[in-house]
């Protein structure tokens, strides 16, 4: 058991860590295999667990539990590995921002997004943005917000237009809304349900339905106003979070589903889907700008920030 760590200070602490140590740590969170992750790094297993043993002395609490078949971290080390990686994207941000400073805008933008938030607001502003900075290399994930807040968390995505979900403090996050509008019902051009004569919220759920994965704000309010109304029949249901799929089975089967209306006004201008004439009680909360709290956006995020907010209609 290591000793308990003197009354140091953080910054005497953190002193006392190496960079190998904190790159061990984060190795070992992916692998938990020391040898595996002693290789990775290219050290010998003997100086990874030298290194391992000197990190837990210095913070005075084990780290890692040693099993038969590899190694599992203990809550401590939980919470050290995440600091490891955050250091290591912090590191990469840092020097994508030297490179910035040195040669003009440049770099990565690495933006997450719901699909709803993809006609008006994230369409505009990358195009806008692309005109300005053709240097920076921009990658776009597009998922559920619950999916969208993890990454972000992690500092995988620079930052999020979606919404807050549980299980994410508001406190971890800096939020702005952008962008307030109501969901509607698609289906393929010629569906049996555009000729029906007083189209009710009942005579949808005799129908198969495309519904983003559970977790997903939509798929819980979708859900919760079918109880609300009564309606408590068992759903046949396909999940997809993928814009793409949902549009292709719509179009290939007799299935409906959710979309907002100007991702749905989008579909329908290109003659792909149409929206049933049936106004849902379905309140989605806006959608908003997501970054993490207490973190400086780089200089290809804040860019992307000043130009989405010149451009982005307002709620």
């Amino acid at each position: 058991m290591p000793r308990s760590a003197p009354a140091l200070s953080d910054a005497a602490l953190l002193a006392r860590l190496r960079t190998r140590q904190l790159l061990l740590l984060e190795a070992l969170g992916r692998e938990r295999n020391l040898g595996r992750a002693a290789a990775g790094l290219g050290m010998s297993q003997p100086a990874a667990t030298k290194l391992l043993q000197q990190a837990e002395e210095t913070l005075g609490v084990p780290l890692f539990t040693r099993l038969a078949r590899g190694m599992e971290p203990t809550a401590s080390g939980e919470v050290l590995i995440r600091f490891a990686r955050h250091a290591l994207v912090d590191f990469g941000l840092a020097r994508e921002q030297v490179a910035a400073l040195r040669s003009g805008l440049r770099g990565r933008l690495r933006l997450g997004s719901v699909p709803g938030a993809l006609p008006q607001l994230l369409a505009p502003a990358l195009a806008a943005y692309k005109r300005q900075h053709p240097r920076v290399a921009v990658s776009l994930l597009v998922e559920t917000s619950d999916v969208m807040l993890a990454l972000l968390e992690r500092g995988e995505v620079d930052l999020v237009l979606g919404r807050l979900t549980e299980g994410h403090a508001e406190d971890d996050f800096e939020v702005q809304p952008l962008l307030g509008e109501p969901q509607v019902a698609v289906v393929r051009s010629g569906h049996p349900l555009l000729v029906k004569e007083g189209l009710a919220l009942d005579d949808l759920v005799r129908w198969p339905w495309i519904l983003q994965p559970p977790g997903s704000p939509q798929r819980s309010r979708f859900e919760a106003a079918l109880r609300e109304a009564g309606l408590h029949a068992r759903l046949d249901i396909t999940e997809t979070a993928s814009t793409v799929a949902t549009t292709v089975l719509l179009e290939a089967s007799d299935m409906a589903a959710i979309m907002p209306a100007s991702l749905a006004a989008h579909y329908a201008r290109l003659g792909v889907l149409q929206v049933l004439p049936l106004e849902l009680p379905l309140r989605v909360p806006s959608i908003h700008l997501v970054t993490r709290r207490h973190r400086e956006l780089s200089p290809a995020a804040a860019g992307f920030v000043e130009v989405l907010g010149e451009g982005a209609p307002r709620s």
